[in-house]
């Protein structure tokens, strides 16, 4: 059974004395589920994409929101559960996957994929949370589910030692591999994201859901939900590393989420985006979720590596474009602790 709590104006009625709204979040979050590269990235798409030159390239945000309804939170937070419970919890909290996919949508699942990795070294989203994302996606009528992203490591073998594919298979998704042919160039409208390559299923779907892995980044600080944008991108990736703010900036402007599920089952705390060190991993046994992906990467940067906004201009940057906001502690917030 799953203890759960709704907190508007207050967090908890046993909010412990001189402890502000938004220090309680975090120490729940943080309470919770403690047993136990950035020059690689887009050296494969650099490689293997080809930047095509049409007569006219393609001009839309790609807009995949749902409104925002009073009876549901903004975010949630759900620990102590396996990966399938933490996702069933929190689309429970959130309305339901019916909210987010309707009947005969084309839905694009987007984990992170990036490296050749095992689900043990927490560089990769968690097969089981990719696979049980699914299984929702069908059971809300979707006509098509595609779970699909742009590694940096070589393609095959990301999809198969992540555990991803076989989860996503067995789920019933069509996982698709990047291809050279499939990436179409992009005007996107960014300051520094102009003219871009972007892998075709993102710019053909109904519907896309971000599920992106908690992890340490050496460039950035963390990694959480506006950075696994990257992985929709081909071409030369590991440029945008010179103005990496601006350019996830640009990116959570083009591509906006249906949902985000942050995939914080295990942490890689150390050492990231490509870990490798089991030493580097903490079990959290966490997911926080909703439809604010400002306020989801700001709580969990503040969380785990005690980040503050002012040290991640790109949370600032997507505030001041009206992409959500970093005051997390304002919105309503839906807990729950199962077991």
């Amino acid at each position: 059974m799953a203890e759960e709590s709704d907190q508007k104006p207050k967090l908890a009625a046993n909010q412990p004395a001189g402890l502000t709204r938004r220090e309680a979040m975090l120490q729940l979050l943080r309470v919770g589920g403690m047993a136990a590269g950035a020059t690689a990235a887009g050296v494969w798409l650099s490689e293997h994409s080809f930047r095509p030159v049409p007569a006219h390239a393609e001009q839309a945000r790609r807009d995949h929101r749902v409104a925002n309804e009073e009876q549901y939170p903004r975010i949630t937070v759900v620990q102590g559960g396996e990966p399938k419970e933490l996702v069933q919890t929190a689309l429970e909290n959130l309305g339901g996957m019916k909210r987010f996919v309707s009947k005969n949508d084309s839905v694009v699942v987007k984990p992170n994929i990036a490296w050749d990795r095992t689900p043990e070294q927490a560089a990769c989203t968690n097969p089981d949370v990719v696979a049980e994302v699914v299984r929702q996606c069908w059971q809300a009528g979707a006509k098509r589910v595609i779970v699909t992203d742009c590694s940096c490591n070589e393609p095959r073998r990301c999809y198969h030692r992540s555990g991803i594919q076989a989860a996503a298979l067995a789920a019933g998704a069509e996982v698709i591999l990047p291809d050279t042919e499939k990436f179409r160039e992009v005007e996107m409208g960014g300051v520094v994201l102009k003219n871009w390559p972007v892998f075709g299923p993102f710019l053909d779907a109904d519907k896309v859901i971000n599920l992106p892995i908690a992890k340490h980044h050496s460039l950035v600080g963390c990694t959480l939900g506006m950075k696994n944008w990257y992985g929709i991108l081909g071409g030369e990736r590991n440029r945008l590393h010179q103005q990496i703010h601006q350019s996830l900036a640009d990116l959570a402007s083009f591509m906006l989420p249906t949902v985000t599920l942050l995939d914080a089952y295990r942490i890689l705390v150390r050492n990231g985006p490509t870990g490798g060190n089991l030493e580097d991993v903490e079990l959290k046994k966490t997911m926080v979720a909703g439809t604010d992906p400002v306020a989801i990467d700001a709580y969990a940067a503040k969380a785990w590596w005690n980040l503050d906004p002012a040290q991640l201009p790109y949370l600032e940057m997507t505030q001041a474009r009206g992409l959500g906001t970093v005051d997390y502690d304002k919105l309503p917030v839906k807990f729950s602790k199962l077991g």
